[in-house]
C-alpha cells in the first residue's frame, strides 16, 4: 500500500503544520512520519470538523462517546458518517443519526447539509492502477451517508472485498446495509464472515446477535449478545437487547441484570426511560410474587 510523508499530508489537504501540531497533541491524529490513505482519510475529517468551528476537544469527546454507544468500532470517523450539529459532533450509524455525548439520536439531516466527509481527497494514484481497498472502503462510507445511495454503497463494499476478502469492518459495513434492507441471510453470512477474520470483534458479535433475534433465534442471539459484551463490558446497546432478549424468552430476572446495566452506563439516552420502567415493572412483579407466597404459606 503507497505510503505518504507528512510532506505530502501537509500538501495534499493544505494544511500547516501548526495545525497538524496542535491535532496531535489534542491525540486526534498520531504523529508519524508516513501514513497511508486511511490516516489521510482521518486527517481530512478531522481538518473539516475543525474547519465547521468543532473545537478539538468536542471531537475526542465525541469519538470516546461513539466507541462507548458502538464498542467495538474501533475508529468512528472511517467506520461511521461523521456530520456536525451546531459545534457537536453526531454519526450516522446503522441508518440513525446519533450525537453521542448527550446519547441521543438526532433528526436527520436536510438533502444540502454537507457532512465532514463532503468533498474528496483528489490525490493521484502512484501506480495508475484501479482504486486501493483503502479508497474504496472509503467511498462506501461516503456513499452510506445517503439512504438513496444504499446500492452503490453495498458495490463499493463488495469491490473492497474482491480485493480483500480479510477486510473485516467491510463485511460488518455491508451485513448492516442488507441488515437494513431486510435482507437478513445476507446480513447474517457477512457478520459471520467478520467474525471468522476477528473472532474479538465486538461489533461483529452484537450486529450478528440482532440478525438471530430479528430471525426469531432468541436463544442463539443471546449467546451473541453474551459474546459481545465478554469483549466489551461496557457496551450499553448490547446490555440492552440483551434484555430485550431475555424478556423475550420470559426471564426477566435475567433482564433485570442488564437493564440496570444499561442504566448505569446511559442514564439520560434515548433508550434510559424505557430500560429504567423495566427495571422498576420487573422489581414490583417479584415483590407482588414474594407478598403472593407469604400468603400461601
Amino acid at each position: 500500500m503507497h505510503r505518504y510523508s507528512r510532506a505530502d499530508l501537509v500538501r495534499i489537504l493544505r494544511l500547516n503544520t501548526r495545525q497538524l501540531a496542535s491535532w496531535e497533541k489534542a491525540e486526534l491524529v498520531t504523529a508519524a512520519e508516513s501514513y497511508s490513505f486511511f490516516d489521510l482519510l482521518q486527517v481530512k475529517k478531522v481538518r473539516d470538523l475543525c474547519a465547521r468551528k468543532v473545537r478539538p476537544a468536542v471531537i475526542r469527546q465525541s469519538l470516546q462517546a461513539m466507541q462507548k454507544q458502538a464498542a467495538g468500532m474501533e475508529n468512528p470517523l472511517l467506520e461511521a458518517g461523521a456530520f456536525t450539529s451546531g459545534q457537536r459532533v453526531v454519526f450516522r450509524h446503522q441508518g440513525k443519526v446519533l450525537e453521542p455525548i448527550a446519547g441521543q439520536f438526532v433528526f436527520d439531516f436536510a438533502p444540502h447539509e454537507k457532512g465532514a466527509a463532503s468533498t474528496p481527497i483528489s490525490t493521484a494514484n502512484p501506480d495508475n492502477s484501479a482504486p486501493d481497498v483503502s479508497d474504496l472502503f472509503a467511498r462506501g462510507i461516503a456513499l452510506e451517508e445517503d439512504p438513496a445511495n444504499q446500492l452503490q454503497a453495498i458495490s463499493a463494499y463488495e469491490r473492497v472485498l474482491e480485493l480483500d476478502p480479510q477486510h473485516a469492518a467491510a463485511h460488518i459495513n455491508l451485513g448492516t446495509l442488507h441488515y437494513n434492507r431486510q435482507e437478513y441471510r445476507l446480513a447474517e453470512e457477512h457478520y459471520r464472515f467478520a467474525i471468522e477474520i476477528d473472532s474479538r470483534y465486538a461489533l461483529a458479535h452484537f450486529d450478528l446477535g440482532n440478525v438471530l433475534d430479528e430471525t426469531n433465534r432468541v436463544a442463539e442471539a443471546i449467546q451473541s449478545y453474551h459474546t459481545a459484551l465478554q469483549l466489551a463490558p461496557t457496551y450499553a446497546d448490547a446490555h440492552y437487547n440483551l434484555a430485550l432478549a431475555y424478556e423475550k424468552v420470559k426471564q426477566p430476572r435475567s433482564a433485570l441484570k442488564h437493564w440496570r446495566s444499561y442504566v448505569k452506563l446511559d442514564s439520560t439516552g434515548p433508550w434510559a426511560v424505557h430500560a429504567k420502567n423495566q427495571v422498576q415493572r420487573i422489581l414490583q412483579a417479584d415483590s407482588l410474587k414474594l407478598v403472593y407466597t407469604r400468603k400461601q404459606e
